[in-house]
């Protein structure tokens, strides 16, 4: 086993870089981080990692001979390129490669919402739990929906390098129309800007989610408390498809949706209707490592 992981996170406003010692818990040896400037294109993006690499190299007095990234959207097993990123300039780009050729290092990628799952299983909600949960599925709710497979500590990627991205099933056949070219996806529904979109809708107000949220923790508004109900239950619905299908025994909320209070608390009474089972005996959990999941699962993709 290597001592010294080195994982990216790419992002798409940040690239980070960071260096763990397994041999001393994980311990943080160097981390740091550097624009995306993703306008400056694609070609400007593979120098700026290449850079975050050199200099942690400078810092650390280490070089590496394998890493870890993150990836947002990920590398199609067949083509080798990139698919399914909102980073646009990605698409089509055979990023690994590019990068091995440059660094002369080797490359292995998952998408963010795997590395953020990896990390929280081996380092952060998961890791003192006894005996260590076979099945975990970590949900990324935000911007967008994403989730991530980890099966006896690793990374499942899958066929089409797609496994976990529950939030592109089909929650509202007659919703509204999504990026990926379906209607009514998960994300569709229960992603911030959508819950954003409903309460517009119902109320004629234009509001963020945290200021829905607050006004539903306060009791002053029915239409906010309206919102997050239609939150718990499409959650609910659409979570059950996991757990009927690949029964995890840890869900991780993660993201900026899944820090509304109202999800965790009421995940079980939202999923029970859905199951296939008589009850729901999965734990949901906080995570643990905020914004260091991204990059530490990088690094531990090795």
């Amino acid at each position: 086993m290597m001592r010294y992981k080195w994982g990216i996170d790419l992002g798409g406003t940040k690239i980070e870089g960071v260096i763990l010692d397994s041999e001393d818990n994980n311990k943080t040896i160097a981390r740091l981080r550097l624009p995306t400037e993703q306008k400056k294109g694609y070609e400007h993006i593979v120098n700026q990692i290449h850079s975050v690499i050199l200099k942690l190299q400078e810092e650390s007095g280490l070089k590496p001979t394998h890493i870890g990234m993150g990836t947002p959207g990920v590398i199609d097993p067949t083509t080798d390129k990139m698919k399914n990123s909102n980073t646009l300039c990605l698409i089509g780009k055979e990023l690994r490669k590019d990068l091995e050729q440059l660094s002369g290092l080797e490359f292995r990628t998952s998408n963010d919402a795997n590395c953020f799952a990896v990390a929280e299983t081996v380092m952060g909600a998961v890791a003192d739990i006894d005996p260590q949960p076979q099945v975990v599925f970590g949900v990324i709710m935000g911007t967008g929906v994403g989730g991530g497979l980890v099966i006896n500590g690793n990374v499942i990627n899958g066929r089409h390098g797609i496994a976990g991205e529950w939030g592109h099933n089909v929650l509202d056949p007659d919703g509204v129309d999504c990026y990926c070219g379906k209607k009514g996806c998960v994300e569709k529904v229960i992603a911030g800007p959508a819950l954003e979109r409903y309460y517009e809708e119902i109320s004629g107000i234009k509001k963020s989610l945290k200021e829905i949220s607050a006004r539903h923790q306060n009791g002053e508004d029915p239409l906010a408390t309206q919102t997050i109900n239609y939150m718990v239950d499409n959650f609910g619905k659409a979570i059950s498809n996991i757990l009927n299908t690949i029964d995890p025994e840890i869900v991780i909320l993660g993201g900026g949706v899944g820090n509304i209070p109202d999800l965790l608390d009421r995940a079980v009474e939202a999923t029970t209707p859905y199951i296939f089972n008589d009850k729901v005996e999965a734990t949901f959990l906080k995570p643990k490592l905020g914004d260091s999941a991204g990059v530490f699962g990088a690094a531990l993709l090795w």
